[in-house]
């Protein structure tokens, strides 16, 4: 460094690629010191330092921000000083040249601490005492495209190994990202070394189960399942936002929000949840992963209501349907009052399911029918003369005294399962609020240590969201205590009395459509029209009714449907 360096100004510019480089590798603070110390020996004030966190190998390369204050003449910067070449950048001799070019046409220098830039100027004419633009060269040009393009290939190794692993195990099972909700990363030892894999999440991994199993009884609807999952303590991911220019400060707090209907959908649809992987690095095709999901695919399917649907193929890979799903996966539309049993009966003929509509006569009238047709023939039974034969079907329907217990038997343990599912989410529920509680001891105790004001702020807000989260969960708790269990012993009597009395339960069902699906709950395969009608006659042939109801053994020649379950008989 010439005389002439000192009592000028200069500007450091510090790059690290990543967060994790910048708190545990070649640091900001590390870069600083080397810099600060390499300015003083030469005389050079240090006017101003920038801190950057991010690939110096972009398109937009993040040191143009401290060219561009090196250009502006208030500032009145003549050096400026970076570690080496690959810190200045990694975009190779182009993105080089074009920021050394901007800062040598504002006459400010570039100077490396390793000393590969030289700042001595050789003019080709000096002998002549002439000087042209043409004529002026650096000896040191060619030593610094050389070091900027190896910079270049250094990244591409090093990305080229790294991504490349990171594909390889994430085709063969492995997780390479950061973990989704509901789960943590853990690395554990496998046939292929050391691997990442995922683990449920203590807190998160709870919610999202209940999100799958809730959704799948179909008994609570989307907004009924989040405001359940929000009271027992459900919140989003609490992730933080830094600046642009300094990745080590945290300029905002996101998350820690109660979940949406839409974040909920989000997560329901996702397959990872149901230990399957597709993605960019899998080709976009399922892959299993080579630890469990949180929960199992039939669970996936069913809470997914055949939007997506995950389907295990006979040669053991899997699939995944978006737009067509499998027939049995098929949602068919919503049921129509008019025509309810429309589906639950089929054609004598062919077997296919009846369909219901009305047709316009010549008169104008419609004439209201339940039919089969584009199957090579048509048939059709009016609407009325259908019903009827079903409420003739379903009234010569008894259930012998050996079936009712048995049914009360299962109503029974449905009954102390669900009472223990309440106990268990009181439970859960004071679990919760004594982690919240915990959390709020611990947040008082840094804000007591803390002298910035930014991470002070941040954590009394996180005490106030705590304390809001208390709030609502003791809430939900006093509302579910004050919820008092069903009486058992009234329950099996009503069910008793309906199981005695099928033609009640099933006839005098106000909603046809629910009327309609109790009477497909009966069979075990779809009933024709003949085959009702044989249930009404004195020598019955069908033999399909459900064997929920098959408790006791009947004589073949008298039996209409399944051992349990007999027909009036006449006399």
């Amino acid at each position: 460094m010439s005389p002439q360096a000192i009592g000028k100004n200069a500007v450091v510019a510090i790059r690290v690629s990543t967060e994790k480089q910048g708190r545990d590798g070649d640091s900001p603070e590390a870069q600083k010191e080397q810099a600060e110390r390499f300015a003083a020996t030469r005389g050079i004030t240090i006017k101003e330092s920038f801190i950057l966190l991010e690939s110096a190998s972009k398109e937009h390369q993040p040191m143009q921000a401290v060219v561009d204050y090196c250009k502006n003449p208030k500032n009145n910067i003549q050096f400026m000083i970076v570690k080496s070449i690959d810190r200045f950048t990694r975009g190779g001799s182009h993105s080089y040249d074009k920021l050394k070019m901007q800062l040598d046409e504002c006459g400010v220098k570039l100077i490396d601490i390793y000393g590969v830039i030289s700042s001595e100027e050789i003019n080709t004419l000096d002998h002549l005492g002439f000087e042209y633009k043409w004529s002026k060269f650096s000896p040191s040009k060619k030593s610094e495209i050389l070091e900027a393009e190896r910079a270049k290939d250094e990244l591409r190794d090093i990305m080229s190994r790294m991504i490349g692993a990171e594909i390889r195990y994430t085709q063969i099972g492995y997780w390479m990202r950061q973990p989704p909700y509901g789960f943590v990363s853990e690395k554990i030892e496998t046939k292929n070394g050391k691997r990442c894999v995922l683990k449920p999440h203590p807190t998160e991994s709870k919610y999202l189960i209940a999100m799958f199993e809730l959704r799948a009884k179909g008994t609570l609807s989307d907004d009924e399942i989040v405001a359940k999952v929000n009271a027992e303590g459900c919140r989003t991911r609490v992730r933080f936002k830094r600046d642009k220019s300094d990745r080590t400060k945290i300029v905002a707090r996101q998350g820690g929000e109660p979940i949406t209907v839409k974040a909920m959908h989000k997560l329901i649809r996702n397959p990872i949840y149901a230990g399957v992987n597709a993605e960019k690095w899998t080709n976009g095709q399922p892959t299993r992963f080579a630890f469990d999901g949180l929960i199992s695919i039939d669970l996936f399917n069913q809470a997914n209501l055949g939007k997506k649907v995950i389907v295990e193929e006979s040669n053991g890979e899997i699939a995944i349907h978006t737009k067509q799903p499998p027939e049995r996966y098929q949602k068919h539309g919503t049921r129509n009052p008019d025509f309810a049993y429309r589906k639950f009966v089929t054609c004598p003929e062919c077997n296919n399911k009846l369909l219901g509509s009305a047709s316009r006569g010549k008169s104008g009238k419609y004439y209201a029918a339940y039919h089969c047709s584009h199957h090579g023939h048509y048939y059709r039974i009016p609407k009325q003369e259908l019903e009827d034969t079903v409420a003739a079907f379903i009234r010569n329907l008894t259930v012998t005294n050996d079936a009712v217990q048995p049914v009360l038997d299962a109503v029974t343990a449905e009954w102390h399962l669900r009472n223990q599912s309440q106990l268990q989410a009181l439970q859960d529920i004071d679990t919760r609020i004594a982690e919240l509680r915990n959390d709020a001891v611990a947040t008082m105790d840094k804000i007591r240590v803390l002298n910035s004001p930014t991470a002070i702020k941040f954590m009394e807000e996180d005490l106030m969201r705590i304390e809001k989260q208390i709030e609502v969960l003791a809430d939900e708790k006093a509302k579910q205590e004050a919820e008092q269990p069903a009486n058992l012993e009234r329950v099996l009597k009503r069910v008793k009395y309906f199981v005695e009395h099928l033609d009640e339960l099933l006839l005098q069902q106000i909603d046809p459509v629910k009327k309609a699906q109790l009477f497909g709950v009966l069979f075990d395969k779809i009933p024709s029209v003949e085959d009702l009608k044989c249930g009404t006659q004195n020598s019955p042939l069908f033999t399909g009714v459900n064997q929920l109801f098959a408790f006791t053994k009947m004589e073949q020649s008298l039996m209409v449907i399944s051992p349990g379950i007999e027909p009036g008989l006449p006399g």
